[in-house]
């Protein structure tokens, strides 16, 4: 197979008319001539962080969309699969995975449960973790969300850091926040990365402290404005990520935006295509080409270097996708799940105070981190809405096993009526509901019993859901179908009256409780600085 075009030869930082040469799935010759074109040839792009579960997707099918975008390759935490069904979800992804040429390189989730506060559906310890970085399908340690574990030196946390050590196998991190003293013990234990930098005072500390700084655009975490002037201090030590990706913006792009807006803002073409296609390869030695002649054939042609429109993403020789029309096919699969709680009742989500003074959960559009507010109710004994401030009832409910349900307050989802509820809910993914009384939140959250996962809405009158049968995470179907469908659910949330760009996003995170200041999990109402429990009131 012959190429030709301008061909970007990223490490060399040069630019140059020439025909490539692709034999056995491999670039056999790459030849300088003098003729002109109009298409680039280039590196393809790498999400160098991504929970695929978040698109709500199977494996294969989320790589049906991603190479449309030109991305080739995507490092990938099963972290989400892997709080409900354990090792059985990472090795059901993997197998998934193999069934598509593209590249997936999955690591181990350092972090199931990702704390005691909360019932997760599994338990991956530390011999476990050790038996599957032995797996030649694993390729790093997963996201150490645990920071306290690390910089306490608890023993389980350690062992799980050795065992990646031992194995020759990076270790990502995840430390929001984190600065000073303790942020130095954090990544002198041997962590490489973090994707939660909140500032760009943050990412340098961390970045002169070694620390490989992932620029972050998710459907609900984005970080690029803050941290891409990073890129010309530390050109070599940034990457980029999409994190969480839902399925309506993955059909509208992937690292290929991230791409044209660094260009469009003015930074270094090769610095941006570094972070973009080279970075990921060099820090997690994956088995992806670069552009040189005996590299795996991994690269797209691009139309311009303005928006990078793909024309063409070439994985291992074979042509994946051409002018936005996949070629890869979506695998036929099983529908595991872990799904055992029963339906509730209205009583369950009564909120009873024992002040008027109580504690708010404030959510933040298009961010993890919440506040933690002192508010007032208007009643003392049992709380119940107040829309002139926002306080509306959160509720997270066991999905595990039949429990108390747990109830508290949220500001900065608007709802005006109704309620919405999702089985997606980071880190464990138990049933989450916000809404404006307890009959339409009993209502919501039902219908995710009953569909055994999904997400819903319930408007007063008329219920709408997405059933997500894999796990109450994922769905069977492609990205075209889930992206419509959830689409309609987010126009319907916001019907309720919800100003937030995306409102089932940002419910997935308010049970995150490794993410401050204040959070919700199916046990109570959690302080994410202290890291310990609250009283609501």
């Amino acid at each position: 197979m012959i190429i030709q075009g301008n061909i970007i030869d990223i490490e060399s930082r040069t630019i140059f008319t020439g025909i490539i040469e692709v034999e056995s799935g491999k670039i056999k010759s790459i030849t300088k001539n003098n003729k002109s074109y109009s298409n680039y040839i280039l590196p393809g792009f790498i999400d160098a962080h991504v929970h695929i579960e978040s698109s709500m997707l199977m494996p294969t099918a989320f790589a049906q969309e991603a190479v449309k975008h030109g991305t080739i390759a995507t490092i990938s935490d099963p972290h989400e699969i892997a709080n409900v069904l354990g090792i059985r979800g990472v090795e059901f992804y993997i197998e998934n995975s193999k069934k598509t040429p593209f590249n997936i390189f999955f690591g181990v989730p350092s972090c199931v449960p990702a704390t005691s506060f909360e019932t997760a559906g599994a338990i991956i310890n530390s011999d476990e973790t050790k038996t599957l970085l032995e797996n030649p399908d694993i390729w790093y340690l997963a996201e150490m969300m645990n920071f306290p574990g690390v910089i306490f030196n608890d023993e389980e946390v350690h062992k799980k850091i050795k065992h990646a050590h031992a194995a020759n196998k990076p270790v990502d991190g995840h430390a929001p926040g984190l600065r000073g003293e303790q942020m130095q013990q954090y990544f002198n234990a041997g962590i490489t990365t973090d994707h939660e930098c909140f500032t760009y005072d943050e990412g340098k500390d961390k970045a002169k402290h070694g620390v490989k700084i992932l620029i972050r655009e998710g459907s609900a975490a984005k970080n690029y404005e803050a941290l891409i002037p990073l890129i010309k201090e530390f050109p070599k030590q940034i990457m980029f990520c999409s994190d969480d990706k839902h399925p309506d913006d993955l059909l509208v792009g992937h690292i290929n935006k991230l791409v044209a807006r660094a260009v469009a803002d003015g930074y270094d073409l090769f610095d941006v295509l570094h972070a973009a296609c080279i970075a990921p390869i060099k820090h997690y030695k994956i088995p992806v080409g670069a552009l040189q002649v005996g590299d795996i054939a991994d690269f797209i042609i691009v139309s311009n270097l303005t928006d990078f429109d793909v024309e063409a993403n070439y994985i291992k020789g074979e042509l994946v996708a051409e002018n936005g029309v996949s070629k890869i096919e979506i695998a036929e699969t099983t529908l595991p799940n872990n799904f055992n709680c029963h339906a509730k009742n209205e009583n369950d989500f009564v909120l009873n105070l024992n002040s008027q003074n109580i504690k708010v959960i404030e959510a933040h559009d298009g961010q993890l981190i919440t506040t933690s507010l002192n508010g007032y109710s208007k009643s003392s004994a049992v709380f119940e809405s107040d829309f002139e401030n926002d306080f509306l009832q959160i509720a997270v409910i066991n999905r595990y096993s039949n429990a108390q349900v747990a109830n508290a307050i949220i500001k900065g989802f608007g709802l005006k009526k109704g309620a919405i509820a999702s089985t997606v809910a980071h880190d464990s993914h138990n049933i989450i509901c916000v809404g404006t009384n307890h009959n339409a939140m009993c209502k919501a959250v039902n219908a995710l019993v009953e569909n055994k996962g999904g997400i819903s809405v319930y408007d007063e009158t008329e219920l709408d859901i997405l059933a997500l049968p894999i796990a109450g995470l994922i769905s069977e179907h492609n990205a075209e179908y889930v992206a419509k469908k959830y689409s309609t659910l987010s126009a319907k949330a916001k019907q309720l009256g919800s100003q937030l760009q995306s409102p089932f996003m940002t419910l997935s995170f308010m049970a995150l409780l490794v993410i401050p200041e204040i959070k919700l999990s199916d046990k109570g109402l959690f302080d994410g600085k202290k890291f310990e429990f609250i009283s609501v009131s």
